[in-house]
């Protein structure tokens, strides 16, 4: 049982920390449950700042975890706009950036992540943007639309998931787009080169111009403006704008400075935590983008930057904060949307990982099920404009079996039939 009087202090407003507020309430905690946002808005979900609400298609208020009323009747002390700055664990306290101390029971640290920053001249120019928060899709979907209007380029650094979504948003406003990326496909360490060649085409076929094997070294601007972005085999492109999506880093200083263990920044970075997201500490959690954690079947330990790893990871966190017996171990899970093409992701493939990649359906329609295997044993699959069949493939995935390629190829052979009886 846990005392009525506790205080369980969550650090963090995104989907991670909302879904942790709201899974105490449900499984019964009466204790005053704090939650602290450095952000003056809600807490809101991130997959709409690249897909439905930076195309125009979603309106704002439809990016929120729960209406503003919500934490009220829910009795969540909501600090908004309030980073927190210091973590004693000793005292069990978190101080504010408006120097209001806060004393915990319990902690959950879902501070997320924030986005890399290019370090090449010209970066201070009004017209570089980057994509992680509400803000900044907010400015990024006026600025596309802009561009679309003036026939205006668009740069990005970097062919991952968020590159491309704002790519097939930019086209959809009519701007024009060249996309920089070091690898020679897009989601190289992602997908492989089996898959990324996809994207390429994808794209390519919808007016976006690529420059593989390369990196930004300066953005060139007059009068605050950009002007071009320049790569290092001398190659200048025009740009109006400039997108880094190089990738985002855990936000760990609070963690640090606390003297929590960490995983070092090569092997992915972020606060290390157990199966039941504990931390080094007994009495703090991590839950999200921020929490590297031990995954008890996969037998090895999981930092995952996607919307279904907030969603689930932030319950699991607390109810792991209630003392009830959790073991995540979840199958990683991601989806994206670009034109016409939506995707579900399952499992973990990197590179390295897998010996052979099987597809079956049409891969030149883009509507097919890609699986990663190593040794005959699934690791991930990732089913394109095909629909209900992510429960199976996450159940091929955990069963461990050994499967027929032939069979996986062959439309005719049902899924559901590969698993284990």
């Amino acid at each position: 049982m846990v005392d009525a009087h506790q205080t369980f202090v969550i650090v963090g407003g995104g989907l991670a920390g909302a879904k942790a507020a709201e899974t105490l309430r449900s499984e019964g905690f009466t204790g005053r449950v704090i939650l602290i946002c450095d952000e003056r808005d809600h807490p809101y979900e991130r997959p709409p700042l690249s897909k439905g609400y930076l195309i125009g298609k979603d309106d704002r208020e439809s990016v929120f975890v729960h209406e503003p009323a919500w934490y009220a009747r829910a009795d969540i002390e909501l600090h908004l706009g309030q980073p927190a700055v210091h973590l004693d664990r000793a005292a069990k306290s978190v101080r504010l950036g408006d120097g209001t101390l806060v004393h915990y029971d319990k902690l959950l640290l879902a501070t997320g992540a924030e986005p890399r920053r290019l370090d090449i001249p010209g970066t201070g120019l009004a017209g570089v943007h980057h994509l992680r928060r509400l803000a900044h899709a907010e400015r990024l979907r006026g600025v596309l639309s802009s561009l679309g209007r003036d026939n205006g380029h668009l740069v990005i650094a970097g062919a991952g998931w968020i590159g491309l979504e704002v790519a097939a948003a930019a086209r959809g406003y009519g701007a024009e787009v060249t996309v920089v990326e070091p690898e020679p496909t897009p989601l190289h360490s992602v997908l492989g080169p089996e898959l990324g060649q996809l994207f390429t085409d994808l794209h390519a076929e919808h007016g976006v111009r690529f420059h593989f094997g390369a990196r930004l070294t300066e953005i060139t601007g007059h009068d605050g403006m950009v002007l071009a972005a320049r790569t290092d085999d001398g190659e200048e492109h025009p740009a109006h704008d400039v997108l880094a999506a190089i990738g985002a880093a855990p936000r760990t200083a609070l963690a640090e400075a606390a003297g929590l263990a960490l995983v070092d920044r090569a092997d992915g970075g972020g606060v290390a935590v157990d199966a039941s997201l504990r931390t080094s500490d007994p009495d703090i959690h991590a839950a999200g983008d921020v929490a590297a954690a031990e995954h008890p079947w996969l037998n090895t330990r999981l930092r995952v930057e996607h919307w279904a790893n907030a969603l689930n990871e932030g319950p699991a966190a607390a109810r792991a904060m209630l003392g009830q017996d959790v073991s995540y171990d979840r199958v990683p899970y991601f989806f994206s949307d670009q034109y016409d093409v939506g995707l579900e992701y399952s499992g973990y493939a990197p590179p390295g990982s897998y010996d052979q990649v099987v597809c079956r359906g049409d891969v030149g329609k883009r509507e097919f099920i890609a699986f990663w295997l190593s040794e005959g044993r699934l690791l991930a699959g990732m089913n394109v404009n095909v629909w209900d069949v992510t429960e199976t493939i996450q159940k091929l995935i955990r069963s461990g079996v050994r499967l027929d390629p032939d069979a996986l190829a062959d439309p005719g052979v049902a899924l559901e039939g590969l698993l284990p009886s």
